[in-house]
């Protein structure tokens, strides 16, 4: 298999050159944006009838195709949006910048889609891009419009726990999901312990998640990458949109610093749950209980050559509580925050070479205190604890995109990040203990490294290559990792509307998060790869149909994988990462003594069938999978079914414009039920007790649970439907919405946890169920 992958690399370094050998050729390049915003445009496909050959823009809009004379036709097409043709003479290098007009503002027109929309014609396997106007309108809990919840509905996606926005990808855990925000990694991305994320739609400009044949550009993680683009603010005009919900209101404005030229966003989000529960509470009681975040993004463009961006996000939540009296003060909870910061410098060498330099700031901080005063003696005692960890990263990365000709693209980079881990600190402060001034709050400094490079290669319009590597370095308690990691993408078009495609991928993961649940808590801890610790690495292959069905506007995709992981890490049973039993303890404490090594394998198959575009649109998913994990610390070092594994996965997601003010959606969800571990048994074993009284027997019978084997039986099958209608209405200087939903429609009793409880002697195994039917409404307004 590598020396195939080795071959192919050859073949395409050396391709190239027979291409530039032929006759006189010309350069069409320019940028694509959005009509009546100046926003750019990514992924929009350029296709040359003619030649039967095509390009799509990078994620600044900018395109470039190198064509022989002769060829005057091109199309501009994308999702949602008018397509363009342009006729124009090729004799020349030219410029040819191009305004689509979004398909939501021209419902009257028919949107027409080109031989380079389709899903055959791309050569990128286990890649899905989710229209951001679809996510709008797709059912949420409580209203809450979540991209994380919109990725859960994907094949090969699964979610966590009932109604939490974590995502696991083909048998991997949340932290082997790379989250990028405008070139900035998100190490949290849950509000509320998950029930929401953290990314405000209304900020989003694109969302795309790759589950496999990763291009070489990606690296650190093993199981996807989810790249989300913000938009860039509208350049033409001012305008904005807001929202008031059940449990938060969000408003965003966008509009030119100097038009045409330079432009801002910003957006922001914040809930008011603790202002509702407020009235129910005494005077006394305080509670602490909200989220927040905020988008913000400015650029400017310096000419047809540089541009500059500079973008951001900072979120919180905080939950707690407070109680003052006359004679003690209490206060308790538990808060993270996210920060991200991207500087971005895009310049134009020339036609056909582009180049993006970043500055990226990235932190992620969780903190747990309490804080306890009371008199005694007419004198003031205090007790308070603070526990806190992190991650913080600092990153320089350059990129360039190299067109030298049709049909060849050729991208390469260069990244370093230094990161800084807390993984635990523990202060604890008591006027009346001698535990005063415990502190552990030492930092892991690494630094990670990585140079690559991607080749697209289409041959005779019918055989499409992607191909690269991406060579990587950490280094981190003074030991140094280097690893090779191999990518390739085919795509075979043996008909006209039918592709066969297949990938290898070759990942390694250097941060891990340190998990007692595997549902991805705030109180999970990063740490970095060290002497001890290993990096996690992966091997993935799959291979897939596409087929194209034009004149009913589908796709059809199915696909099969195969991926094996070695190094990931978990707890040891029974290890507290707070250590709050002791703290004294806690001034020794070493998370790579808490921890085991493992391996797992995943493989499946996926089928999905699409429609993003017309009155009717959305999809049809099913996966068929496993997932297993072995632990020499766990099950007797026997291999055992992971929690997140789940045999079937449905969903069926359906958007339907009933008229221009009313659109109807629908999703509706099933899979099999997560594996958890049930008691088997209880037995007496006989034990001494030296504290017993001499009144009784030295020897006594104290009970035991048997729980068996790890991950030994399954809940129930989980099953939901989800409902919302949207009503809208043009006024004179905005668009108003209405929207109502119903969550779990018809109230079914998922899943949420297992009890064993005796009754009248005999063990009873009781289930608790999260949410009911839960209707929500809001208002939204679009000016």
């Amino acid at each position: 298999m590598r020396k195939f992958i080795y071959l192919i690399f050859v073949l395409l370094f050396l391709s190239p050159f027979s291409l530039f050998a032929q006759k006189e050729r010309i350069t069409i390049s320019g940028y694509i944006r959005e009509k009546g915003s100046g926003e750019l445009l990514p992924g929009v496909n350029i296709f040359i009838p003619g030649l039967n050959k095509g390009t799509v823009t990078n994620n600044y809009g900018f395109y470039s195709i190198t064509i022989p004379e002769g060829y005057k036709k091109i199309n501009y097409s994308f999702v949602g949006y008018q397509t363009v043709n342009i006729n124009t003479d090729t004799i020349r290098n030219r410029v040819i910048n191009v305004e689509l007009s979004s398909g939501s503002a021209l419902r009257e027109v028919e949107v027409v889609g080109t031989a380079s929309d389709k899903v055959s014609n791309n050569t990128r396997t286990d890649y899905i891009s989710v229209p951001v106007n679809q996510i709008k309108e797709i059912p949420a809990l409580l209203g809450e419009k979540d991209v994380f919840k919109t990725l859960q509905l994907l094949p090969g996606v699964k979610k966590g726990q009932e109604g939490t926005s974590g995502i696991y990808v083909r048998g991997g855990g949340p932290d082997q999901n790379l989250v990028i925000l405008d070139d900035a990694t998100v190490y949290n991305v849950n509000h509320l312990f998950g029930f929401f994320s953290i990314f405000n739609g209304d900020a989003i400009k694109s969302v795309e998640l790759t589950k496999g044949g990763f291009p070489s550009r990606f690296g650190g993680r093993l199981s996807s990458v989810v790249e989300m683009t913000m938009k860039d603010g509208n350049k033409e005009k001012t305008s904005g949109e807001a929202g008031i919900g059940l449990i938060s209101s969000r408003f965003t404005l966008e509009g030119p610093i100097k038009k045409n030229v330079s432009s801002y966003l910003i957006s922001a989000r914040r809930t008011y749950i603790d202002a509702l529960i407020r009235p129910m509470l005494t005077s006394e009681e305080r509670p602490v209980m909200y989220f927040y975040d905020l988008n913000a993004k400015v650029n400017y463009d310096f000419g047809y050559n540089n541009k500059l961006y500079l973008s951001g996000y900072f979120g919180r939540d905080k939950f707690g509580a407070n109680d003052n009296y006359d004679d003690s003060k209490w206060s308790s909870g538990i808060y993270w925050q996210n920060a991200t910061g991207t500087m971005r410098w895009n310049h134009l060498f020339s036609n056909k070479l582009f180049a993006n330099t970043s500055f990226i700031f990235s932190n992620y901080v969780l903190s747990i205190y309490e804080k306890d005063s009371y008199k005694q003696d007419n004198v003031w005692q205090n007790y308070s604890l603070k526990y806190n960890s992190g991650i913080r990263d600092l990153s320089l990365k350059y990129d360039m995109d190299f067109h030298p000709t049709a049909g060849y693209l050729i991208k390469m980079g260069a990244i370093s990040t230094q990161h800084q881990f807390k993984p635990s600190a523990l202060v604890v402060k008591d006027s009346e203990s001698p535990l005063s001034n415990t502190n552990n709050k030492k930092l892991y400094n690494s630094l990670e490294s990585a140079v690559y490079m991607e080749n697209h290669l289409t041959i005779q319009n019918l055989f499409q290559i992607n191909g690269g590597a991406r060579f990587t370095h950490f280094i981190a308690d003074h030991k140094n990792y280097f690893r090779f990691e191999p990518r390739l993408s085919l795509n075979y078009q043996f008909l006209k509307n039918t592709s066969a495609k297949a990938s290898y991928a070759d990942m390694n993961q250097y941060v891990h998060l340190l998990s007692n649940t595997g549902i991805g808590l705030p109180t999970d801890l990063w740490v970095p790869s060290t002497g001890r610790i290993a990096p996690q690495h992966s091997r993935q292959i799959s291979a897939g149909v596409a087929h194209d069905m034009v004149k009913q506007k589908l796709t059809f995709t199915v696909e099969g994988y195969y991926k094996t992981m070695q190094n990931i890490i978990g707890y040891k049973p029974g290890a507290n990462f707070l250590l709050l039993d002791d703290p004294e303890s806690s001034k020794d404490f070493d998370w790579q003594d808490n921890t085991i090594t493992g391996q797992g394998k995943a493989y499946g198959i996926e089928m999905m069938l699409q429609r993003k575009t017309g009155r009717l649109s959305g999809w049809i998913g099913y996966t068929l999978s496993w997932a297993k994990q072995q632990f020499d610390g766990l099950n007797n070092g026997n291999w055992f079914w992971a929690k997140h594994d789940r045999r079937h996965d449905i969903s069926v997601v359906g958007i339907y414009e009933l008229s221009k003010r009313v659109t109807l959606s629908g999703t509706w969800v099933y899979s099999s039920g997560n594996a958890y571990t049930m008691p088997v048994g209880e037995y007496y074993p006989k034990s001494n007790n030296m504290l017993r009284s001499s009144l009784f027997s030295s020897s006594y019978y104290s009970t035991t649970t048997d729980y068996g084997k790890y991950n030994n039986a399954r809940m129930g099958a989980y099953h939901r439907l989800d409902l919302s209608i949207s009503f809208r209405k043009q006024k004179k200087h905005y668009l108003r919405t209405w929207e109502l939903g119903l969550y779990n429609a018809y109230s079914h009793q998922n899943p949420f946890f297992y009890v064993l409880e005796e009754d009248k002697g005999v063990n009873k195994l009781y289930q608790y169920s999260l949410f009911p039917a839960i209707p929500s409404i809001s208002y939204n307004i679009k000016f």
